[in-house]
């Protein structure tokens, strides 16, 4: 009698062994379907924030063409520090786009001012999912990176800029030569000092990375 009704036990309790196990598989199959989820969805939030920084720092880095820095009025700089003179063509949104492909990603980008805004598509996709509605999906993510300057103008100096002047009445026979272009000093967060001097010239590129920021703001 009682080793007739253990050998019952062990035959009702197969069934919810196997349910159980079932049920184990199942969610060890969701949790990694989610996981994979999770991991196409920040590649291609990586690929829009790497995106969007790329369009900002193309954009700081290249003025209108023709544009002579050492030419520029104190007005001129003003527009300069205000974003007004970054070169408006395709040139910030190619480098979002080539960024996204390097990224394993589409991108699609567009420009407001001085922001940018990147929205890319993994070509990576989940894969078979247990999850309905998960297979074959690909991440997707928005991201929107600003110029944002960080200067002011300080100061200018005529002749080189060392604070001398010329004498404005020469006499009639005396010859001027032409003042050679002003240095222009920037005060900028934090208290450092930007100087630009037409006599010790520096690459516009390294003069941007000192006069704005770059940062993602969504």
């Amino acid at each position: 009698m009682t080793r007739r009704r253990f050998s019952g036990d062990r035959g009702q309790a197969f069934p919810l062994y196997a349910v159980v196990v079932v049920g184990v598989l199942f969610a060890a199959l969701a949790y990694f379907t989610i996981s994979k989820a999770g991991i196409v969805r920040s590649g291609a939030q990586g690929a829009a924030d790497a995106a969007a920084l790329a369009a900002a720092r193309d954009a700081r880095d290249n003025l209108v063409s023709g544009l002579d820095l050492a030419a520029l009025s104190t007005d001129d700089w003003e527009r300069v520090l205000q974003g007004s003179r970054f070169e408006g063509g395709s040139g910030p949104c190619e480098a979002a786009t080539d960024f996204a492909a390097r990224n394993d990603a589409t991108g699609a980008c567009s420009r407001a001012g001085l922001q940018f805004t990147v929205r890319t598509k993994t070509n990576a996709a989940v894969g078979d999912s247990v999850v309905p509605g998960v297979s074959g999906k690909q991440g997707t993510a928005v991201a929107t990176a600003e110029i944002v300057p960080r200067c002011r103008i300080k100061s200018t100096e005529p002749g080189g800029g060392d604070g001398s002047t010329t004498d404005p009445s020469p006499t009639p026979t005396s010859t001027t030569a032409p003042s050679p272009p002003g240095r222009i000093e920037f005060r900028c967060d934090k208290g450092a000092v930007v100087v630009y001097d037409p006599a010790r010239p520096i690459s516009w590129r390294s003069l941007a990375a000192a006069l704005f920021d770059i940062r993602l703001i969504a």
